[in-house]
């Protein structure tokens, strides 16, 4: 459940428009999905949380769009944000995810949690060849 209630008709307010605006075009869909429908409720955090969405997830990189979801997947289920988690898999699905890559892809996340919680439970410490500080 919601902690906050949709606004009704967000785009009379121009910025909030001018947001939705911008992920339309941006992402070649009418859909407005949730998360701006909610942060609608102020719209500079609207703003600045899609300046930098896009700024990250949009705009080409030395990382390919397949990978940045897979790598915002990954760290959904580290956060435990069950949202991000279906609508990032959705989006990595439609920049042409596999089944096999999503298999292997959780298989990573899995491995990585239970070393991770050896490694943290037994205090091992870092290798010099690993500490480039």
């Amino acid at each position: 459940m919601s902690t906050i209630a949709p606004i009704p008709d967000p785009e009379r307010n121009p910025r909030v428009k001018a947001v939705f605006d911008d992920i339309r075009a941006t992402r070649k869909t009418d859909f407005i999905n949730n998360l701006w429908q909610r942060l609608a409720f102020d719209p500079a955090l609207l703003e600045a949380t899609w300046a930098e969405v896009k700024q990250v997830m949009a705009t080409p990189s030395a990382i390919d769009p397949l990978t940045k979801e897979m790598v915002y997947i990954t760290a959904s289920i580290i956060n435990g944000c069950s949202y991000c988690v279906h609508s990032h898999t959705a989006a990595a699905k439609a920049k042409g995810m596999t089944p096999q890559q999503h298999g292997e892809l959780l298989a990573i996340v899995a491995l990585a949690a239970k070393t991770n919680q050896i490694v943290t439970g037994l205090q091992v410490p870092v290798d010099a060849v690993f500490d480039q500080g």
